[in-house]
């Protein structure tokens, strides 16, 4: 009985370790209303089990603070807080998800790391976590419609979605859904139209969007050209937007040559002069014309010709809004 009460002292222990909670043995004893002479075995005997099996936990130790006078758990899994910042900005820039949603996944972050890193994190994310600004969702749950859709991916099953369009009509889809990325804000769904024959131009849809999701028994098929290079896809097509590949060349007069370069994967500097670079580049879809018209004057379309066309004629009619 005294051996199973040692056990799980032992394992409560632990627990409360892997927690990020810091051991003091005069604490504990206590607590546990036993002596501090038990704890330190204790923890000695927590100290040869991480040892004895650092093949399976790797880098695992309970450390002793003199300044505090506690036992922590250091482990290689454990989050480091400059790591934990990271990501956590980059949740709360995304804005991809609702208050909830977000302070739910850092929670369960803050897990992973130490009760001293936990309270450095939430100090210096506090201000922005009071002032989140979620985007415009139409979804009960992103989470639950990224779950949804990527086992559909997985499994190759036919869905029906019900979706809110641009315009706001809401409508119903039948589509093969072949994958699932992320840009500037939102989650998108990429697939191909299920009524249509054959069509290699695949589809966009916000995951926000989203409203309803109808699971059928029935499996589809790709054509090997309708097939998704995600990884090739997201250095060409960075704006989500449908539309064809082609090759452009442009001529670029701004300040930061190396934004563009970021912004724009394939693009390659051809030549440099004094005020200005050629720059060229693969792209799939019509946002990238949403992006150069962005950069104002900085930008001259050279190719390819029906490119230079189309320019053009959106910088003509931005022009009659200001007559």
């Amino acid at each position: 009985m005294e051996k199973e009460i040692k056990l799980d002292r032992v394992m409560k222990l632990f627990f409360r370790a892997m927690k990020g909670e810091s051991l003091s043995v005069q604490q504990l004893a206590f607590e546990y209303n036993v002596s501090t002479r038990s704890i330190t075995r204790d923890i000695n005997s927590l100290k040869a089990f991480l040892a004895d099996h650092a093949d399976i936990l790797g880098y695992a130790e309970l450390e002793y603070s003199s300044t505090n006078h506690c036992y922590s758990l250091k482990m290689d899994h454990f989050l480091s807080n400059k790591e934990l910042l990271a990501i956590t900005k980059v949740l709360i820039g995304s804005r991809a998800f609702s208050s909830e949603e977000l302070l739910g996944i850092i929670q369960k972050l803050k897990v992973n790391t130490t009760s001293a890193d936990r309270i450095k994190l939430e100090q210096r994310i506090c201000k922005e976590i009071y002032q989140y600004d979620e985007v415009g969702s139409d979804c009960h749950s992103v989470i639950d419609n990224l779950w949804k859709v990527t086992d559909c991916i997985e499994n190759r099953n036919v869905i029906t979605i019900t979706y809110y369009k641009m315009n706001r009509d809401l409508v119903k889809r039948k589509i093969k859904p072949v994958s699932i990325m992320f840009s500037e804000y939102y989650f998108y769904l990429i697939g191909y139209r299920y009524e249509t024959d054959v069509s290699n131009t695949p589809i966009y849809f916000r995951v926000d969007r989203i409203v309803d999701i109808i699971v059928h028994r029935e499996k589809y098929v790709l054509l090997k050209e309708q097939n998704i290079d995600e990884g090739m896809l997201r250095r060409k097509s960075q704006f989500m937007w449908p539309g064809p590949t082609r090759k452009i060349r442009f001529e670029f007069s701004g300040p930061s040559v190396q934004a563009i370069l970021d912004r724009i994967p394939t693009a390659k500097v051809t030549d440099r002069q004094a005020d200005k670079s050629i720059i060229e580049a693969e792209v799939f879809g019509s946002g990238i014309k949403m992006f150069l018209l962005s950069q104002g004057a900085w930008v001259k379309v050279l190719a390819p010709d029906e490119f230079v066309e189309e320019m053009k004629l959106e910088i003509e009619k931005m022009q009659e809004m200001y007559k």
